[in-house]
């Protein structure tokens, strides 16, 4: 299609929120055209009929309102925990991989509606902006993009309130947070405002999910998860579906005050960012997933898989998880994952997870090779020629000088 032509009808990522609201009243009137309004269920608490109605009153022409939470953790977030990935060494990526989720279903109603743009409220400082818009280009190519932040002249929250008051857009008349929130399934994500300055302690209050440390139970809870091929399939012994099961663990990770993280993290675009988090049922799984691996995951392979993460996290970060090096490193993932399956027993208790005991039927761990007792399946003899030929390499650099 002509990306300078005018669009003809544009679909909008909507959350009912001050943002998407003006844009979505400054949409119809920049472009004189349909606009539909499109909202993702992904797991944050919201009325969805107070959206779906905000949004018509604010001059929506349809709206769709899509539940995605199964098809979230079991297409997104799962497969990421396959590969035990994390940012920079901290950050579990629930915002990043909450983009390509939402954007995949926008371009299906795109097509759905005979729609030729799509729309979000991503700024023009952040990652959404590059996680929505490559989503939009790797399933859509001619699909026209606006992202109005780059685009209109309201730069500031006050010039957006004003416009909302112009156009007759409620406003919350609630003390305004602080700072910004967004929400999903697998995390809570907190950033500006308040905790802009790296040095400032988030205060306790701001906390929605997690229980403080303090407040935490004074006694450990345990639990067993099951996984199959990679993915955790059961509690305690109950089958759950995906979005069940990690809502489970974060209503029993959120209880002892599990999850929380405080990171000054590397943006794509090039600067700085501090965020605090919580994510209470994925960093039990993450870690519930590295103790059935070391015991059901060959070494080798184990070490050229993590080699790989890194950068396999930083395609999710950047937003390329719709990228032929992101699948190809995928499957490569879910081929070590073939005989990961077992039970993890998991300990929690004020803020911390450890695990109190892992099992396979398939285990590479064999007592009778690990034991410090007699044994007649190892001869300890053997490593010295093993040595041995480690170090001729050593030998020789050091001989001749």
């Amino acid at each position: 299609m002509n990306q300078t032509a005018n669009p003809q009808k544009i679909v909008l990522a909507y959350s009912g929120g001050l943002d998407t609201s003006v844009i979505l009243a400054w949409l119809k009137e920049q472009y004189d055209c349909p606009v539909v309004a499109y909202s993702a269920d992904i797991g944050q608490d919201e009325d969805w009929e107070q959206v779906r109605k905000k949004a018509i009153a604010t001059g929506a022409d349809e709206v769709y309102v899509r539940d995605l939470k199964e098809e979230f953790v079991r297409d997104f977030v799962f497969p990421m925990f396959r590969a035990n990935a994390i940012y920079e060494g901290t950050y579990l990526l629930g915002t990043s991989i909450a983009r390509p989720v939402i954007a995949r279903e926008q371009v299906a109603i795109a097509r759905k509606c005979n729609a030729d743009a799509v729309s979000h409220g991503a700024t023009g400082k952040g990652n959404d902006q590059v996680r929505f818009e490559l989503t939009y280009m790797s399933l859509e190519p001619g699909l026209k993009i606006i992202a109005p932040w780059r685009i209109w002249d309201l730069a500031s929250r006050s010039r957006l309130i004003e416009f909302a008051e112009r156009h007759n857009i409620p406003v919350p008349v609630t003390k305004a947070k602080p700072y910004s929130m967004d929400a999903n399934m697998l995390h809570i994500s907190y950033e500006g405002g308040i905790l802009e300055d790296p040095w400032f302690e988030p205060p306790q209050d701001m906390f929605v999910w997690t229980k403080n440390l303090e407040d935490a139970p004074d006694k450990p809870e345990y639990l067993e998860i099951s996984f199959e091929h990679g993915d955790p399939v059961a509690i305690n012994g109950e089958r759950l579906s995906p979005a069940s099961l990690l809502a489970k663990l974060n209503e029993l990770g959120a209880a002892h005050g599990i999850g929380r993280a405080d990171i000054v993290e590397n943006r794509f675009v090039g600067m700085k960012s501090r965020g605090v988090y919580e994510t209470p049922g994925g960093t039990i799984l993450r870690n519930a997933h590295m103790a059935i691996e070391s015991i059901t995951l060959d070494r080798e392979v184990t070490h050229i898989r993590d080699s790989l993460v890194p950068r396999y996290a930083e395609m999710i970060y950047y937003g390329f998880w719709f990228s032929p090096e992101r699948e190809l490193i995928q499957k490569l993932i879910d081929e070590s994952q073939a005989k990961v399956t077992g039970e993890v027993r998991m300990k929690l208790y004020k803020g911390l997870c450890t695990v109190a005991g892992r099992k396979a039927e398939k285990s590479l761990y064999n007592p009778d090779f690990a034991t410090f007792e007699e044994d007649s399946v190892y001869n300890q003899k053997d490593a010295e020629g093993f040595i041995r030929l480690q170090g001729l390499r050593l030998r020789i650099r050091s001989l001749v000088g």
